[in-house]
């Protein structure tokens, strides 16, 4: 295996709360933050780069088995890669979904054949995620699930949702949830409000979220069960798992690059790569998000990638499929939306997309200490580009920022101590 010296980078591991400028070296896979006495085989330039352990995404449809004119995992793993994405969590909502341990077993030995990235499944916390029965939790772990959800199928029954919690805490298991009562939200394209109205398009109102993520604090409180808010997108949500936590519950949230950098107003064209469930937020909700992210209340970043094909997007909004790719532009969106415009410090939004991510999953990953796996990420957080889908990874185009111009871009990608990607190059 080759040895990579990175040479004369910023370094930054909120893991180990380093961020200074310094070498780092690949080698047998793993990082060395001394000169290993061998001759590298490659020195990378790293001066006026940013030099950080490889990003983990908790929250990616990779959309195989069954929809792989969306995306397979060959193209979703290639197109993290190209976004200094190193780890990746499949949630299970393929055809058929991922519920059994045959299931599980499909999306790593597929991983080890088409991968360039890790990838780490998660399996239904209900059988075929209709909500009703329980899934083989403790099977499923074993056949290598890391954690549960039934992800964009919302669990209305709070019976079973307590029984979830109750019995994935014997585990020490991870239950995420697409927090909307379905009732209130049914038939809503657009967070509700005067935009909606304007446009003559049903309103998804704010607290189809908020009334689900209180339920699951309430559960969780009261089973004492870990539950994760996934793609968090309105100021009271936010206010509710604060309060939460200060009183010792098991709860944490995400929010994501898009509920993070834009609002509600990118609808106003009808553009369906502005439609996503939860819709887009108002400004005082990105807000919200924001100092969620200073004060802790937010755990990680996570993009949701959810690729859909061209004809599928290309449908009236209201019929539109909900949901945008992210994996290659989440850094470059975030260092532009909330580095560069001081709302954000760089070593916090690294940890967000690392070491916390990690550790909620007990991952063995996110970090650039001695000895860890040599996952890392390269980036410029100087250069500007205008990003164009056609020239993605990805096999979809369902991207909101085409034809934008962005600062900060991936220059290399390495996985377990080997190249995954290179600006310029072919991905793997």
């Amino acid at each position: 295996m080759a040895i990579y010296h990175l040479k004369g980078g910023r370094v930054i591991d909120p893991a180990s709360r380093r961020d200074e400028k310094a070498d780092l070296w690949l080698v047998d896979g793993k990082v060395a933050t001394k000169d290993p006495g061998r001759k590298a085989d490659k020195v990378l330039n790293c001066k006026g780069k940013l030099v950080t352990p490889g990003l983990i995404d908790m929250h990616v449809h990779l959309r195989e088995p069954g929809r792989e004119d969306r995306e397979t995992i060959a193209t979703g793993t290639r197109a993290a890669a190209a976004g200094g994405v190193t780890s990746v969590c499949a949630v299970p909502n393929t055809d058929p979904i991922i519920d059994t341990q045959t299931g599980v077993k499909f999306i790593l030995s597929r991983a080890l054949s088409d991968a360039v990235v890790n990838v780490y499944p998660y399996a239904a916390l209900t059988r075929g995620q209709r909500g009703e029965e329980l899934a083989e939790l403790g099977d499923l772990l074993q056949a290598g699930a890391v954690a549960f959800t039934d992800d964009g199928h919302p669990i209305m029954n709070n019976r079973v949702m307590r029984q979830g919690l109750d019995y994935a805490r014997t585990f020490g298991a991870l239950i995420l949830d697409h927090c909307e009562d379905l009732n209130l939200a049914e038939g809503g394209v657009i967070r509700e409000g005067e935009l909606a109205t304007r446009l003559g398009l049903p309103g998804w109102p704010a607290a189809a979220e908020t009334i689900q993520v209180a339920r699951d604090a309430a559960l969780a409180e009261s089973t004492g069960g870990r539950i994760h808010i996934c793609h968090v997108s309105t100021r009271e949500s936010v206010r509710m798992i604060r309060e939460a936590k200060s009183r010792g519950v098991k709860i944490s949230g995400e929010a994501t690059p898009h509920h993070l950098a834009l609002t509600v107003d990118a609808c106003a064209t009808y553009s369906t790569n502005a439609k996503m469930s939860p819709p887009l937020g108002t400004e005082e909700d990105r807000q919200a998000l924001i100092a969620g992210l200073l004060d802790g209340t937010i755990d990680v970043i996570a993009t949701d990638h959810a690729p859909h094909t061209t004809i599928e997007k290309d449908w009236m909004f209201i019929e539109a499929p909900n949901g945008i790719i992210g994996m290659e532009t989440s850094f470059a969106v975030l260092n532009t939306a909330l580095v560069k415009t001081g709302l954000v410090p760089i070593g916090l939004l690294i940890e967000k997309m690392t070491i916390a991510p990690a550790r909620l999953l007990d991952l063995h990953k996110g970090t650039l200490t001695d000895g860890a796996d040599a996952d890392v990420a390269v980036f410029d957080p100087e250069m500007t580009w205008t990003v164009d889908p056609d020239k993605f990874q990805s096999k979809a185009r369902n991207c909101p920022w085409a034809g934008q111009e962005l600062t900060g871009r991936p220059v290399a990608t390495f996985v377990g101590g080997r190249i995954a990607y290179e600006l310029g190059k072919p991905v793997g």
